[in-house]
C-alpha cells in the first residue's frame, strides 16, 4: 500500500518539511527513499495584469545586438544632423545636411532618416519628424526644427 504522507525531515541539523513535491511512501522510512512528484514549476499568471517581476527598463526583451546603419542620409540620426545650407529651385527647397561624418548630402522634403524623415525644409531651416521609440508615449512623432547654422569659417 503506497499512502502519501507529509512528513517532516531532520537532515544535517537542518528540519525540511515536506511538501507535495517531496513525499515518503508508508512502509518506507529513510532519507533516501524521498519520491519527487512531477508537479510544474510556479508561473505567473496575468490576467490582464503587468508581471511586476519583469524590469520596466528592459521590457522583458533580451538586449538586441547594434545594428548597422545603411549608409548615406537614411543611416543618420536626427540628433547628428547639422543644416549646413538651404537652396531653392524650380521643384522647392533642398537643404544640406551634414552628418557626424562630416559628410554633406541633400535631402528632399519626405526623404527618410535613421529614425525619421524630413518632413519641411524652410527658407530659414529644416523640420524633422522623429519617430518616438518610447511605448508609454501618447504621441509616435514629434517636430524637431533645426535652423541653418553659419559655418566656422565664416564666423571670423
Amino acid at each position: 500500500m503506497t499512502c502519501m504522507l507529509r512528513i517532516g525531515l531532520f537532515l544535517g541539523g537542518l528540519l525540511v518539511f515536506g511538501s507535495p513535491a517531496t513525499t515518503l511512501r508508508a512502509g518506507q522510512g529513510g532519507a533516501g527513499d524521498a519520491v519527487q512528484d512531477a508537479s510544474p514549476a510556479y508561473g505567473y499568471d496575468a490576467h490582464g495584469r503587468r508581471d511586476p517581476f519583469v524590469s520596466l527598463l528592459a521590457r522583458g526583451a533580451e538586449p538586441r545586438p547594434p545594428t548597422a546603419r545603411p549608409a548615406g542620409p537614411a543611416g543618420i540620426l536626427i540628433g547628428e544632423v547639422a543644416v549646413k545650407g538651404v537652396v531653392r529651385d524650380r521643384t522647392g527647397f533642398l537643404a544640406m545636411i551634414q552628418g557626424p561624418d562630416k559628410r554633406t548630402y541633400v535631402v528632399r522634403p519626405g526623404e527618410k532618416l535613421f529614425d525619421g524623415s524630413v518632413k519641411a525644409i524652410t527658407g530659414d531651416g529644416v523640420v524633422f519628424a522623429q519617430d518616438v521609440n518610447d511605448p508609454l508615449a501618447t504621441v509616435k512623432q514629434k517636430e524637431v526644427q533645426k535652423a541653418v547654422r553659419p559655418s566656422e569659417s565664416r564666423s571670423r
